[in-house]
């Protein structure tokens, strides 16, 4: 089931958060979410992810779709997904384009939607090892 166009602005940005956590669960690099609401009526929020690889623009890509089927949403339609060079996911108010990076680039679409307030998202730092936890320290 897709978002309907009428959902509550937090569970939109919520979705968009989910996609770009996503794309960072697959090594996404530049993840950065816009809000485009009040600049089109496409979407409310555009998610932006690139992948150093066709390959792996496609496993963010199917990253984001698994997580997405775990919030109950399908994507109106999926395109690029067979070349990997970019990839676009339609949500309604959330549309996710993967890119491979040189195509992200060409394309530059943070500069086609400056106006848009931008969110870089980043993974969240791993948590220390604990001593001994390699092997190295410890009893011996």
């Amino acid at each position: 089931m897709s978002a309907p166009r009428d959902e509550a602005p937090d569970a939109i940005r919520a979705l968009a958060e989910t996609c770009a956590e996503a794309a960072l669960d697959k090594k996404a690099t530049d993840v950065v979410m816009l809000d485009v609401r009040g600049l089109t009526s496409l979407a409310d929020w555009f998610v932006l992810a690139s992948g150093r690889s066709d390959t792996q623009v496609r496993a963010i890509a199917e990253s984001v779709e698994e997580a997405c089927r775990g919030r109950e949403r399908r994507p109106l339609c999926v395109e690029g997904l067979r070349h990997g060079q970019w990839v676009l996911l339609d949500y309604g108010d959330v549309v996710v384009h993967v890119f491979y990076g040189p195509v992200r680039e060409f394309y530059d679409l943070e500069r086609l939607w400056a106006k848009a307030p931008r969110i870089a998202v980043e993974a969240e730092p791993a948590p220390p090892a604990e001593e001994g936890a390699s092997g190295r320290g410890g009893a011996r």
